[in-house]
């Protein structure tokens, strides 16, 4: 089956060349109360969220993005507008829900896992999504980390030489230009132990118009760099952003989505599914399928564990492995990445487990002895992983 993908509903005032141009779309980002009903019929819950939660976190969408929306509580319109259940107490609210203050051993540099860091080189976005993770940080609008916490975040990833990996995050890195980007890019590539970079980005999804031919030349330049994608929702997956995907992949930048599951949004077989063919058949990756993070103001957005699962179970053996994305959700507090799977055992003798599978095939599955379970030969292999896991020191 080969898919099919709208082109945006471009407004007829509005000439091709600037709507097809980033900075453009940046520019005339909806902020205000008077820019939304511009653009949108407001419902008077919507009107009232602009003024009771104000304080609660920035307000913002670029024009591109807000054409995609539909009616009061169709998907994308719940993503970028404000709600009345932001401002209510839901049943956990947290300001930094991963923990990230007490692992910032560094300006903007987050250090969880040993071998690679978060370096957060901007605290804007061009949409600021409802159910953002890093309301404690992001919408405080300094557009490029300043130079001597720069130097600061660089010394620290120099120094500590178990880091393989650095993402590149915020707000998001891609509403820097071109030429500060090419320069984290280049000193991080000065760094010898630096073998992977990752960016972490909502521009295919909000502005895909920022993926351009030079924007690609320098992400190519600095290889291997890999773009983490946002999308939602299969309703995100247009014309426009599905050329920006394809010329990155055509160019030799692997991309990998991560979705978050959404109550009332995105929380069903049928949309994950449909979101991940369409992505994989651009070339992208299903990484990874969120639990939503319990930040102030997300009550309303976040789904529960046993209905993500069931989702997730739904899914098993009628989609492609290519096509499956990992559930998970983050410990809150720093506890890291808790892997969520439908468990299909149904009970364990000794050595024998005893399996159900997804179709209803019932089998055993016997282990070797311990005694017959050898360690293989390391080499120089151990000196390595040795290394690696103390990328983080207990110091830090």
């Amino acid at each position: 089956m080969k898919f099919h993908f709208p082109k945006s509903p471009k407004p007829e005032h509005i000439a091709a060349s600037d709507w097809n141009n980033w900075t453009w779309q940046l520019r005339h980002s909806l902020k205000t109360l008077g820019d939304f009903e511009k653009h949108f019929e407001l419902s008077a819950d919507e009107r009232a969220a602009f003024t009771e939660g104000k304080e609660l976190f920035n307000i913002r969408t670029t024009p591109y993005y807000a054409s995609l929306s539909g009616g009061p509580g169709e998907s994308i319109r719940q993503i970028l507008m404000p709600q009345r259940f932001e401002i209510e107490e839901g049943s956990q609210q947290m300001l930094d829900p991963l923990g990230e203050r007490k692992n910032n051993p560094a300006p903007r540099v987050i250090h969880r896992y040993s071998d690679r860091v978060l370096f957060l080189i901007t605290d804007i976005c061009s949409v600021y999504c409802r159910f953002c993770t890093r309301k404690h940080f992001t919408g405080q609008e300094q557009a490029f980390i300043r130079n001597e916490e720069y130097e600061q975040a660089l010394a620290y990833i120099k120094a500590h030489t178990g880091i393989r990996e650095v993402i590149l995050s915020g707000g998001d890195p891609l509403t820097v230009g071109d030429a500060q980007l090419d320069r984290v890019l280049s000193d991080l590539r000065k760094i010898d132990h630096i073998e992977i970079i990752r960016i972490g980005s909502r521009m295919p999804v909000v502005c895909p118009m920022r993926i351009t031919e030079d924007l690609v030349k320098i992400l190519k330049k600095h290889k291997p760099v890999f773009l983490m994608s946002h999308f939602n929702h299969p309703n995100e997956l247009t014309e426009e952003a599905a050329a920006a995907l394809e010329l990155l992949v055509d160019n030799g930048v692997p991309v990998m989505n991560q979705m978050v599951l959404l109550n009332g949004i995105n929380n069903h077989a049928a949309l994950v599914q449909a979101l991940n063919r369409r992505l994989l058949y651009l070339r992208v990756k299903p990484y990874y399928m969120f639990q939503c993070d319990p930040s102030i103001g997300t009550d309303h957005l976040r789904t529960s564990v046993e209905d993500s699962l069931e989702i997730q179970k739904e899914l098993w053996g009628h989609l492609s492995g290519l096509a499956m994305p990992n559930l998970s959700l983050d410990i809150p507090n720093g506890g890291g990445k808790a892997y969520l799977v439908p468990n299909f055992q149904t009970a364990h003798e000794g050595q024998t487990r005893h399996f159900t599978g997804w179709d209803g095939v019932d089998a055993q599955y016997v282990s070797p002895s311990a005694d017959k379970i050898k360690k293989p030969l390391l080499g120089s292999y151990m000196e390595e992983w040795s290394h690696l896991k103390c990328g983080k020191s207990q110091n830090d």
